[in-house]
């Protein structure tokens, strides 16, 4: 009887130790490492965001040489009510923004104008929508182009990796557009059509806002068109990072209840109809 009640105990203990090796403890390791980034974000002071430098979501601004635009104005906001003293900008191409989130451990989050898909969703986690956007066709002033139609014959454009590139992809299958080009930028992609390279371009309306009130752009958005992309923006964090996504969101809340973030959006240009 005592062998039977060792071998018990044994065959007890190898259970114990197995079960601690699995999943159980993955998921512990997770939860500790948000919440050690979370308390090293406010130990430092310092919140590190990746960005592509793009207004009117993230950007220095020349005139006050600090970090500006809906995302990062918002992202401040959030940092100020978590404690946080300052924001430093990585400043990554946008379609390497969510890979190098996860490549690079001194990158806390991720933004700027980043719309929430569950394609994305596979690699990160989003926030809660901070707010929405849909796409719009910029044209030159003087053209051709004045309904969606027009673009049977047409070369388009959009900014690579963005859900634009992928819109005017599936026109091209569908045989909608004449040919289609990418771009790194937005500025390039409006360069383009400013200067006749490719007949027009699609981004992002809050996007396109503030440049085409720029005296060297000739451009203006097709009148008519009815987007197809209804999407909306988040910030990105490492799927590990559970605690810091929680803090943003309880913040984030807060913001919508007391009416920050939409004081926020209208400063920016945006309005009612941009808030989620």
């Amino acid at each position: 009887m005592k062998k039977i009640f060792t071998l018990i105990v044994i065959i007890g203990l190898i259970v114990i130790i197995g079960c601690d090796s699995g999943s159980s403890k993955i998921t512990t390791t997770n939860i500790v490492q948000g919440e050690d980034r979370l308390q090293t974000i406010r130990e430092k002071g310092v919140l590190t965001l990746a960005s592509a430098n793009d207004k009117p979501f993230v950007y220095i601004d020349p005139q006050t040489n600090k970090l500006s635009g809906i995302d990062a104005d918002i992202i401040a906001e959030i940092a100020k009510r978590l404690g946080i003293t300052r924001i430093e900008e990585k400043e990554i191409s946008f379609v390497d923004l969510l890979k190098q989130l996860n490549a690079d451990d001194s990158i806390d989050v991720a933004a700027d104008g980043i719309y929430i898909t569950p394609e994305r969703e596979e690699i990160v986690s989003f926030t809660q929508p901070i707010y929405k956007e849909s796409e719009v066709v910029i044209v030159p002033k003087v053209s051709k182009i004045n309904f969606k139609d027009d673009l049977k014959n047409a070369v388009v454009g959009a900014e690579r990796g963005t859900k634009f590139a992928d819109l005017i992809q599936d026109w091209k299958k569908n045989n909608l557009v004449k040919e289609v080009m990418f771009f790194e930028d937005t500025t390039k992609l409006l360069d383009a059509i400013n200067k006749g390279e490719i007949d027009a371009g699609v981004s992002g309306s809050a996007l396109v806002k503030y440049p085409l009130k720029n005296e060297k752009f000739y451009l203006k958005t097709l009148q008519g068109y009815n987007p197809e992309i209804h999407a909306a923006a988040g910030i990105a964090v490492k799927k590990s990072d559970i605690t810091l996504l929680n803090a943003l969101n309880e913040k984030i809340n807060e913001m919508k209840a007391d009416g920050t973030l939409y004081a926020i959006l209208v400063d920016n240009g945006l309005d009612r109809n941009d808030m989620i």
